[in-house]
């Protein structure tokens, strides 16, 4: 075994690698909540297609082209030289970890970002236009942006001098762009504005977010693996920022409606996490907390942006992952201590030159994003199609579909096994349930 590796980097970066994964299943679970019952085989099935389709990209030319040896010098993309992982052997090194935990590392923040999108074309996308539009965003938009910015010979790390651990722009901003974009090819829902989207199983929404909430944890901190100190700093921020959202969004919440439901903090706790990705451990407890609250605070404002602008981003990429993380760029370029990087921010006594670096980079990734995405929405849109006809269910409806046996099934377990079970009609069966509930209270 090389003896360069460090063995505790080497054993956080695979549990960090877990917990992203989990991620890609837990959006599922978020997204597939928050929809319509009719729409939730499709959302699950469109965040499932990301984890397999660029997870063999990644393993074929993404992870040489995102991090191989820069072509020409210029900071722009890498080369085919580790394709198909080629030359990356048991002691093939990426600082101090195997470089096979670190290519798998970023497949997954791959798998993410790409996953993200999913929800602002939310029920109106075809599997074959939105399974081509994964493959050709992975490769023309996701693969170029982490090597400018994760990779040391990237043009934004090398030349801009912008800070982001984690994926501020390279996941959060890119996706909230491409969500933007994408929404405007799609179009808008017949009902949208009408009928605004009820999620119509919240307990499926906390338990995605839950899985999302630990997974993030390696999200943030997995990218800090110069020492025991910043790692734990990033963990601790993560969990602090994402409380704190939560409070901020409620107050939002209640100051519009004079209510707070349990999406809405299972929202606000998003935006605080997003908020974190681009310096969780570079700035203190106490702008982690401060931070958190602003991005809750704002990402509820932003998300009604959609109506003032008549785009249909259904499920508020835009607003939480968009807003979330260009907020969090430019609050790292005003509180970044400079214990990380040795970059301070103006809070700290830095100069306004990290700021100006920081929103240099949020420029031009999400101007890059959002155009890139937008030609490809277009092309998959006139060869494959990207949205569904009018009034056409692609997906199987397992939900809406079984309605009646599902009815069938409830009765029968209240009334007992001997209980006859021909009448199939909905209506006879609600009508029999609200009997039989009736006389279960009484008894």
């Amino acid at each position: 075994m090389n003896q360069h590796f460090d063995s505790g980097n080497t054993a956080w970066l695979m549990m960090a690698t877990a917990m992203v994964l989990l991620m890609a299943p837990g959006l599922a679970f978020f997204y597939g909540g928050m929809v319509r019952t009719s729409q939730i085989i499709a959302m699950l099935k469109m965040c499932f297609a990301c984890v397999a389709v660029v997870t063999l990209i990644w393993w074929a030319v993404g992870y040489s082209l995102a991090f191989g040896p820069d072509a020409e010098g210029l900071g722009m993309i890498g080369t085919l030289d580790h394709a198909f992982l080629r030359g990356v052997s048991l002691n093939s090194a990426t600082g101090d970890v195997p470089t096979v935990i670190h290519s798998v590392f970023h497949m997954s923040f791959a798998i993410v970002t790409v996953a993200l999108i999913s929800g602002s074309v939310a029920g109106r996308a075809t599997m074959r236009g939105w399974t081509a539009f994964v493959c050709a965003w992975t490769l023309l938009v996701y693969v170029p942006m982490a090597h400018w910015v994760f990779d040391s010979d990237g043009w934004v790390a090398k030349e801009v001098g912008a800070v982001d651990f984690s994926g501020g722009t390279v996941v959060e901003l890119s996706s909230g762009a491409a969500g933007l974009a994408l929404a405007i090819v799609a179009g808008k829902r017949e009902d949208f504005e009408r009928q605004p989207i009820r999620p119509h199983n919240l307990p499926l929404v906390v338990i995605g977010l839950a899985l999302m909430w630990f997974g993030w944890f390696g999200f943030n901190a997995g990218s800090y693996l110069n020492g025991p100190a910043s790692t734990t700093m990033a963990f601790v921020n993560t969990q602090f920022a994402a409380g704190a959202a939560m409070i901020g969004w409620a107050a939002t919440s209640y100051w519009h409606n004079r209510r707070v439901t349990l999406l809405d903090i299972s929202m606000g706790a998003v935006t605080g996490l997003v908020s974190m990705t681009p310096l969780a451990a570079g700035v203190s407890p106490v702008w982690a907390t401060v931070i958190g609250f602003l991005a809750g605070l704002t990402c509820a404002f932003a998300v009604s942006w959609k109506y003032r602008l008549g785009v249909d981003d259904t499920l508020d990429v835009v607003g939480i992952h968009g807003w979330g993380g260009l907020f969090g760029m430019l609050m790292a370029g005003l509180a970044a201590t400079g214990a990380v990087t040795g970059k301070k921010g103006l809070f700290y006594g830095g100069s306004w030159g990290l700021l100006g670096d920081q929103l240099v980079a949020v420029l031009v990734l999400g101007l890059f994003s959002f155009t890139m995405t937008a030609v490809i929405g277009k092309v998959v849109d006139k060869t494959v199609g990207l949205r569904q006809p009018g009034g056409i269910v692609e997906h199987e409806q397992a939900y809406d579909t079984d309605v009646a046996s599902q009815l069938q099934d409830v009765t029968d377990t209240l009334r007992g096994p001997a209980a006859p079970t021909d009448d199939n009609d909905p209506s006879h069966l609600i009508a029999q349930l609200r009997t039989l509930l009736a006389s279960h209270e009484r008894n």
